[in-house]
């Protein structure tokens, strides 16, 4: 993984960002990334993201083998963090789990192309056979797209998920098979 990172990638709009890992001394702006997230956004995220003390434990417990977490910035700003998750043990050890959040100005301009294939050569490089992404059907709709285009497979499962309020949502699985 280190050769691979940090690298540098030019988006359709013409902006530059650095790709890296996510480090203990990145919880603070990780945190103000994460307020800055539409309301909308932040609400369906997987984790409290809200919560600084959350942060601070991910920065505290750094993992690379398990959650490899990756920060585009732009400038000393992160825009994006994207993540992939590993079993260390048991029957899907060898199945990744990918997500990300992104600034909304950044959508649409290739960053989450970027990341995703990042993170589909680190899962390749460590002989990972699957990757899953599991997403809400219609809201994240651009992620789906944009991964189905990468090669995924989609299952859509009607009512799977809920939202803040207990209102249920369809979901999306999707998986790409690596090996």
């Amino acid at each position: 993984m280190a050769d691979r990172f940090p690298q540098e990638a030019a988006l359709r709009n013409g902006d530059r960002v650095l790709i890296r890992p996510f480090t203990q001394r990145d919880t603070r702006e990780l945190y103000r990334f994460f307020r800055r997230l539409p309301p909308d956004v932040r609400r369906f995220a997987w984790d409290p993201i809200e919560d600084q003390a959350l942060i601070d434990s991910w920065g505290a417990n750094i993992d690379y083998g398990q959650v490899l977490p990756l920060l585009a910035v732009v400038g000393d700003r992160i825009v994006a963090d994207a993540s992939l998750h590993r079993r260390k043990w048991g029957p899907l050890r060898l199945v990744g789990r990918v997500r990300w959040l992104m600034d909304p100005a950044y959508r649409g301009q290739g960053l989450g192309t970027v990341l995703v294939n990042d993170l589909i050569a680190v899962a390749r490089s460590h002989g990972l056979r699957h990757l899953t992404c599991m997403l809400m059907a219609r809201l994240e709709e651009d992620a789906v797209n944009t991964l189905e285009g990468l090669g995924f497979t989609a299952y859509e499962y009607p009512g799977y998920g809920v939202d803040p309020d207990g209102n249920p949502h369809d979901m999306v699985k999707l998986v790409l098979k690596l090996a």
